[in-house]
Formats: C-alpha cells, sequence, structure tokens
C-alpha cells in the first residue's frame, strides 16, 4: 500500500513538472481531442509511471529526451514488461514532438486504429 501511495505522490510530481515536449503534447491529447479516445498523462502501471495512456486502446505513448538513450536497457526491460501486460508502447523523441507534431499525431492516431484490429 505504501509503495502504492508513493508512485501515485511520484505520478502527481511528474505531472506538475511537465517536460515541455510533455506539455505541447499533452494540449493535443487533453480532452479527448484524438478520435474521441481520452489518455491520461503521468499513470501508474504496475511499478512503472508512464507519460500518455489510453486504457480504452491500452496503448502508451511515451517521449524521451537526451536521457534516455543511456537508459536504453532500462527502457527496453519497462516496454517488454508492459506489453506482457497487453500494452503496446509507442516512443518518439522531445524533437520529434517540437519538430513534427503532426507526423507524430499520425502515428498515434495509427495505433489506436492498429490496436482495434488486433
Amino acid at each position: 500500500m505504501k509503495k502504492e501511495r508513493d508512485q501515485i505522490s511520484f505520478a502527481r510530481t511528474l505531472r506538475r513538472e511537465q517536460t515541455d515536449a510533455e506539455r505541447l503534447l499533452w494540449s493535443r491529447l487533453r480532452r479527448k481531442q484524438l478520435d474521441g479516445f481520452k489518455f491520461r498523462r503521468q499513470q501508474p502501471i504496475g511499478r512503472y509511471v508512464v507519460d500518455f495512456v489510453c486504457f480504452e486502446r491500452k496503448l502508451i505513448v511515451e517521449l524521451d529526451g537526451g536521457q534516455h538513450d543511456e537508459a536504453r536497457q532500462r527502457d527496453e526491460e519497462r516496454t517488454a514488461w508492459l506489453n506482457k501486460e497487453g500494452f503496446r508502447v509507442l516512443r518518439f523523441w522531445n524533437n520529434d514532438v517540437f519538430g513534427n507534431l503532426e507526423g507524430v499525431w499520425e502515428v498515434i492516431e495509427g495505433g489506436l486504429n492498429e490496436v482495434t484490429l488486433s
């Protein structure tokens, strides 16, 4: 129970301290702006906190900055665990969000549709 409370508290902190890329993408994902699908941000799932998730389609969107390049192994383990739990994970670099937001949007939309077909 304490771990769960700590994780919820950590997620709240992450929501308050969003990166610029997270803030920009969230401005487009919030309020069901993508085909009416609801996304949550900084959501605890198991022992992880994911950037964005649509539970209806079990689709997770993760944004990676430069610090993630060093954490590739940890990210792969995290993605494998989330996949095992039935989630599909889409990863984007922060600079993709800044430089090609429409392209990121299209990939997320395609991910929602692909998940629907499976």
